[in-house]
């Protein structure tokens, strides 16, 4: 069993890139029937505000309400109608910004994951956005939820020592493509991407 606690709104950082930062080596836990699946945010992407890459750039609209009810909150959404992926939304209300948890390393219910995956290798299994919304079973269904208290989804942190972390640039977007907004953890192999952009 991995000691953490729920990782609260008054420690969420005022801006953006500032969370993405943040969000390194916090927890991703996920409360399912079968028990609880986790992993350690390895790295991070900020969509900040007036960036032409984010879901909030060109305002509210249904499907992206969540990027806008203040910092903390879920914003699942499904990317080319086949992965979903999880952001954090990250600023005050109605302001439409947030990070995307990109990759995690795995700590808690692994065999689920590998289960929820129908794979092995632990480095594969939350290694991207996509693969790590697979491996805890994230959908639309937890859009909104407010990630800063437990339930079935929820941020954590505990005494974990963060190493180096570096910054470059988003992967796969092609709208404001060189800012700088990409956080990792140097060195980890369970950061997605190449290895050209991890060094």
């Amino acid at each position: 069993m991995v000691l953490y606690r729920p990782f609260t709104r008054s420690e969420l950082p005022d801006d953006t890139a500032s969370l993405a930062r943040t969000l390194i080596g916090k927890i991703v836990v996920r409360e399912l029937p079968e028990g609880i699946a986790s992993g350690r945010i390895v790295e991070t992407e900020a969509y900040v505000v007036g960036d032409a890459a984010g879901h909030g750039y060109r305002g509210q609209t249904p499907r992206n309400r969540s990027l806008f009810l203040g910092a903390g909150h879920a914003y699942v959404y499904l990317a080319y109608g086949i992965s979903y992926m999880l952001n954090v939304s990250s600023e005050m209300p109605g302001v439409g910004t947030g990070v995307l948890i990109r990759a995690l390393e795995p700590l808690e219910g692994i065999a689920i994951m590998r289960l929820n995956r129908g794979i092995e290798r632990l480095r594969d299994l939350a290694r991207g956005p996509g693969r790590l919304a697979q491996a805890l079973r994230i959908d639309r269904s937890l859009d909104g939820l407010d990630l800063c208290r437990k339930g079935p989804l929820w941020l954590a942190t505990d005494e974990h020592q963060t190493g180096d972390i570096a910054q470059g640039i988003r992967i796969g977007i092609t709208k404001d493509a060189d800012r700088p907004l990409r956080f990792y953890v140097k060195g980890s192999a369970f950061v997605s991407g190449p290895k050209s952009l991890n060094g």
